[in-house]
């Protein structure tokens, strides 16, 4: 099995065990670091419904709680009608921690729909010379 079918199948495992009773759509995603481990992470709203957890962000959250730092691909499951890209502040935490080949796969329910960089979809990314 491909790393990229295994991160898939692994975000759907994740997306499953999503807690999303108020909008009912379910997120699961899957990191592949560059050591070969991979993290995963589901939705989680909240009744106070800003204050939820985005899959990419449990999952980045995991790698890091393990001792790891660099994301090689990422896998986003949702079972919409249409793809979805990671939101804003997600694109940002998966900029943090990747470099120029790290891949960001996007898939509905049957497989990986759609491949790319982060800087194809951050292309003007925060970073850490803006802050000095």
């Amino acid at each position: 099995m491909t790393n990229v079918k295994m991160l898939h199948t692994k975000a759907l495992q994740a997306r499953e065990n999503a807690y999303a009773p108020y909008s009912g759509f379910k997120v699961g995603a899957a990191v592949l670091t560059q050591k070969g481990n991979i993290y995963v992470g589901a939705n989680v709203e909240n009744v106070s419904y800003p204050c939820g957890t985005c899959a990419e962000e449990a999952a980045i959250g995991a790698m890091i709680a393990a001792g790891e730092y660099e994301i090689s691909d990422i896998v986003i499951v949702s079972g919409g009608k249409e793809l979805i890209v990671p939101c804003g502040a997600c694109l940002q935490r998966i900029f943090e921690f990747s470099n120029d080949n790290t891949n960001i796969h996007l898939a509905d329910l049957t497989g990986v729909q759609k491949s790319c960089n982060i800087k194809e979809l951050l292309p003007m990314a925060f970073y850490e010379d803006f802050t000095k």
